[in-house]
């Protein structure tokens, strides 16, 4: 039996403005954004090439705080390249890090990471993996 993460839900204060940053500045497609009533609306966006969506959403999501999820994390091939890409998207995103036993390290693969947080601070993570063996 496979078991496959496919929803982390992301808390939000504002969902057209958490709408535009995940779809227009990261580049994540709007799978759907429904309004079930006043009070219900739900929006699933997914990364591009990803198995697993984030839904923000108002009345049928757990009430959480916004920005109180931290550690999320998108997986690249090329993490500078992801990085540029960020930057003219125009999002604030810190510089590539070195998360290993050699700073210096020429192989970013498993170890290349750079952080952002979206506009209620939900903190992201994009990791450099380029061979899983």
């Amino acid at each position: 039996m496979n078991w496959t993460l496919e929803v982390v839900v992301v808390p939000v204060s504002d969902l057209d403005r958490a709408k535009a940053f995940y779809s227009e500045q990261l580049g994540f497609a709007v799978d759907h954004d429904t309004v079930i009533g006043d009070n219900v609306r739900i929006i699933q966006l997914t990364p591009p090439g990803s198995g697993c969506s984030v839904v923000i959403g108002k009345g049928a999501v757990p009430d959480m705080q916004p920005g109180s999820v931290q550690g999320l994390q998108l997986v690249v091939n090329d993490v500078h390249k992801a990085r540029a890409q960020l930057v003219e998207r125009g999002v604030e995103v810190g510089e590539v890090q070195v998360l290993g036993p050699d700073p210096n390290a020429d192989d970013l693969n498993n170890v290349g990471f750079c952080f952002f947080s979206d506009p209620d601070g939900n903190g992201w993570a994009v990791q450099q993996i380029t061979d899983r063996s």
